[in-house]
């Protein structure tokens, strides 16, 4: 039994004004073809498929293009789960159609355990693999909201929520094993946090509950589970150096701090009663790059780059002690005529300028969005000792925002 791991492919992002369905679409078709390549029997998406809740068109024809051509394989499986970024409704909506074609989507949190089991069977039509679909937990999946509770106590309850809700689907998984005539190996997915998990600035890996989940450790997952295949984190890694719990990672650098990672999927095999674990490297589809010094030191990476042909697109960051104004302009000078583009200019003397002048000309483009709150804070002279309860709140609400699936429902519902 051959599987394959991967997550986070976000279809439909746009990095900094510029959709990247090229990059997307490159990527697919290049996982379509090593899927048939390698003979794999199952493919699990352990969630954020898209970018947001509500997909454009695009967007979705990629996917179901994708699925099409995959799904020629009478005896191919794919199994998708929902990540923080995808709207459950969305998701589930063709499920049932999707079944005929061996292609099973868990959006949300099943009310039964076992709806979230797949059971994938042979080529002798017997049982060969269970997995446990296990998407996003929201919050309001795991846990009752009380008036007057702490953060910490919503933070316990969420993260005995998660431990809970994976017992109980793995204990699932265990009992419909126990009836098989020769047990299978089980695989669990998963789209959280878990603990030491390593990202970098600037991925949009948004945080996922109230408070943080740093110490949601390896204890969520029961002990004897043969693989779990993780999804939220863009860096390809495993759990607490545990090789049968792993992050795929992104197969697309999200922003210009992945834009030096090498990108993966996973191999994942059952020769016996053990899985087996392989890196495949994903071709870079595009470069992203960033230049970084004096304005001396930027032109010569440019020149290095147009001599070599490059199409990337880049961030600049100017770091030089001469003051530039015109330094888009310039930029823009130096690579007419190539395939390069320049998505983003930083300009750290003009900044550290604008800063120096109470800020005037500073852009909301160089801060994230719990840096504005906290400029609020300041600005309105809050106490100190007030501030930290307003940033946990302010943290909760930016989750619950950023559960965008409530509005897809309306969409889809109107």
């Amino acid at each position: 039994m051959k599987l394959l791991h991967t997550s986070d492919w976000h279809l439909g992002r746009a990095l900094h004004g510029r959709k990247r369905y090229a990059e997307h679409q490159a990527f697919l078709e290049w996982l379509a073809a090593l899927i048939e390549t390698e003979d794999i029997d199952v493919l699990l998406v352990a969630g954020d498929v898209f970018d947001n809740s509500t997909p454009g068109n695009v967007a979705q024809e990629l996917y179901y293009r994708f699925l099409c051509r995959v799904a020629a394989s009478s005896r191919r499986h794919v199994v998708i789960t929902a990540g923080n970024h995808d709207s459950p409704s969305f998701l589930n909506a063709p499920g049932d159609l999707l079944k005929f074609l061996n292609i099973h989507v868990v959006g949300c949190a099943c009310p039964s355990p076992e709806e979230e089991l797949v059971t994938i069977a042979g080529a002798d039509g017997e049982p060969r693999l269970i997995v446990c679909a296990v998407p996003y937990l929201r919050d309001r999946d795991i846990r009752t909201a009380e008036a007057g509770e702490s953060v910490e106590d919503k933070e316990r309850k969420i993260i005995e929520g998660i431990r809970d809700h994976y017992r109980k689907v793995y204990d699932a998984a265990r009992r419909k094993n126990s009836r098989l005539k020769s047990p299978v190996p089980i695989v669990v997915m998963g789209h959280l946090y878990a603990a030491g998990g390593k990202t970098v600035d600037g991925d949009g890996v948004r945080e996922l509950y109230i408070g943080t989940l740093l110490h949601v450790g390896t204890d969520v997952f029961p002990p004897d589970i043969d693989y779990v295949a993780l999804g939220h984190l863009h860096i390809p890694q495993t759990v607490s150096g545990l090789g049968r719990i792993r992050y795929s990672g992104s197969p697309l650098p999200i922003g210009f701090g992945e834009g030096t990672q090498e990108k993966s999927v996973m191999l994942v095999e059952f020769p016996c009663s053990t899985s087996r674990a392989t890196e495949i490297s994903v071709p870079r589809f595009r470069e992203l790059m960033t230049l970084r010094g004096d304005w001396q030191t930027i032109v010569r990476n440019l020149e290095d780059l147009k001599s070599r042909g490059s199409n990337a697109w880049l961030e600049v960051i100017y770091e030089g002690n001469e003051m530039i104004g015109n330094m888009r302009a310039l930029l823009d000078e130096t690579i007419a005529g190539t395939g390069m583009e320049i998505l983003r200019v930083r300009n750290n003397r003009i900044l550290e300028h604008a800063l120096k002048r109470m800020t005037a000309n500073e852009t909301l483009e160089d801060l994230d969005t719990t840096d504005v709150f906290k400029r609020c804070l300041e600005a309105h002279e809050i106490p100190e000792e007030k501030r930290s309860a307003l940033l946990d709140a302010y943290r909760e609400i930016l989750v619950s925002l950023n559960e965008q699936d409530l509005l897809a429902d309306v969409v889809h519902k109107a």
